[in-house]
């Protein structure tokens, strides 16, 4: 919203410069000024939308840390084959194989797994 009001008044400003003064070249150059201000927002929105269509690692999820955290869940056997993406921003994914002890309740082992996931790592959708 800001850098649309700064858009408009440099609009503004350009075109009474041009009417004033009849100098033209206030408006390539204010204009120049305007997308110099836009680019950075720019850049940092076309590295996450990248970042989701190639489906790499969240930068907010740290891989390691999240496995070792469900490794050390009661009944977790190993795990492999860990992978997390982001479906859009801020809604991040996750699907790994885990191996579990013969004694340890499904169900249940889900539910814990899954609370960590979510509650600790921020992963809405996990396929287990």
């Amino acid at each position: 919203v800001l850098s649309d009001m700064l858009t408009s008044v440099g609009v503004m400003i350009a075109g009474i410069i041009m009417l004033m003064t009849n100098w033209y070249y206030a408006d390539p150059i204010i204009s120049a000024a305007i997308g110099l201000l836009i680019f950075p927002r720019t850049w940092r929105l076309l590295k996450e939308a990248i970042n989701v269509l190639l489906e790499s690692t969240p930068k907010d999820v740290d891989i390691y840390q999240l496995r070792h955290a469900l490794q050390q869940v009661p009944g977790v056997k190993s795990l492999h084959d860990l992978h997390v993406w982001s479906l859009t921003s801020g809604v991040n994914a996750m699907s790994v194989h885990v191996v579990r002890d013969k004694e340890t309740n499904y169900n249940l082992l889900l539910k814990i797994l899954t609370d960590e996931t979510m509650n600790n790592f921020k992963i809405t959708h996990t396929t287990f």
